[in-house]
């Protein structure tokens, strides 16, 4: 199948302006405008020069991710019917359906991602800062996506498939700032130092618990606020003083393990209760007060409610690629569509991103795109044993008796 810029239903004169027909997807896209120039050429593997560029393969998903179709298939019958999905994703030389595939699954992983540290850069300088004075904090944690029975290479469980996408999130700043991805089992305590720099704190939960990494993180100046499992063994060095009367109960300076499993290095360990559980969470940041500790806690809470809105609004529950290198490509481009939306939002109304503000730039957008489409009316005339039929093409006006 090849979707051709001279079909019945794209533009007869190809313009330049992929955004021609929505300021509105244009200003979304203006950051990622700028950075286009500086990203690593996109090389031919063979003698053609590619068509498909990556600017191209770049606008096309982020209008996926920002619209609502259900499938990559969709998204391509679109451009039949469509004049602005039409020039935004297909090259003056037409685009076989087959080539949107292929390219989605073998290149443009490189310049997607250090697109997305570029766009990271910007949205932080963008984004209001917030607690500040706790320092730089990053949430590491990885969540599942459901693959198909065929995805052989995203090992999960017998019967089911899943790739886990790990992520480093600006607690800061409420935005994803780095990303890896692995098949379902994969490890996820190693990421913390890919992740996060010295100087740093990773917020973690549970699964990260780990006492030879811990001492590691400290010996690199790397800083963490961690919840251990209820069952941990410590010893308490010196009891430290905190606020009486709240959810707090323990706060102490202690070493974590036993006589055969120690740490090296000692840390501070902050005990209490929230809807009527028990917490114990650990840190090795002798700055922090008992209150401050278990506040960096609860902010992890934040990466949790970002990995359901990206699945849910970022299209997250339609692949458009089976092997490794699409599914990176996509999750990829999911993250930096929700970084665009990021920067425009707060510039526009100082907000994050939510499912109102994305209703209405869909609205927008598809208002803006059809607003000078051509209208056809119909128009029937009895005179009898004849029907005079008059066909006009609004801003052509054609007549067709």
């Amino acid at each position: 199948m090849s979707l051709l810029c001279a079909s019945p239903l794209s533009p007869l004169d190809k313009v330049n302006d992929f955004g021609k027909g929505s300021p509105t997807f244009s200003a979304l896209l203006s950051p990622l405008e700028g950075q286009l120039p500086h990203l690593p050429p996109l090389v031919s593997g063979s003698n053609r020069p590619l068509t498909y560029t990556f600017d191209y393969q770049i606008r096309g998903l982020v209008y996926y991710h920002i619209e609502t179709f259900s499938s990559a298939l969709d998204l391509l019958q679109a451009t039949e019917r469509d004049m602005f999905v039409n020039r935004l994703l297909i090259p003056e030389t037409g685009l076989g359906q087959s080539t949107f595939y292929e390219a989605n699954a073998t290149r443009g992983a490189d310049q997607m991602l250090v697109l997305f540290k570029r766009l990271y850069k910007k949205a932080r300088k963008i984004a209001p800062i917030a607690y500040g004075d706790l320092g730089d904090l990053v949430a590491v944690d990885g969540s599942l996506i459901d693959a198909c029975l065929s995805m052989t290479w995203a090992d999960y469980r017998n019967h089911a498939n899943k790739v886990k996408m790990h992520t480093g999130f600006d607690l800061n700043r409420n935005i994803p700032k780095t990303l890896a991805f692995t098949d379902g089992n994969g490890a996820e305590r190693p990421f913390v130092s890919e992740f996060v720099a010295p100087g740093q704190t990773a917020v973690v939960d549970r699964g990260y618990l780990d006492y030879s990494l811990f001492d590691q993180w400290i010996n690199q100046g790397r800083h963490f606020v961690a919840r251990l499992r209820a069952n941990i063994v410590y010893e308490v060095i010196e009891h430290l003083p905190f606020e009486k009367g709240s959810s707090i109960f323990l706060f102490a300076k202690v070493t974590l393990g036993d006589k055969a499993h120690r740490m090296d290095h000692a840390l501070y360990l902050v005990g209490f209760k929230a809807d009527g559980k028990i917490y114990y969470i650990v840190t090795d940041r002798s700055d922090l007060t008992a209150g401050q500790i278990a506040f960096i806690f609860s902010l992890r809470w934040a990466i949790e409610t970002f990995f359901a809105w990206w699945k849910r609004h970022m299209k997250l529950y339609h692949l458009i690629s089976r092997n490794e290198h699409g599914v990176l490509i996509q999750l990829t481009a999911s993250l930096i569509t929700y970084l665009l939306l990021v920067i425009y939002f707060h510039r526009r109304y100082q907000k994050a991103p939510s499912v109102e503000l994305l209703r209405e730039l869909r609205w927008k957008i598809r208002h803006e795109a059809h607003t000078d489409t051509d209208v056809t009316v119909c128009i029937y005339i009895d005179i009898g044993p004849q029907l005079l039929a008059l066909l006009w093409l609004w801003p052509n006006r054609h007549a067709i008796f």
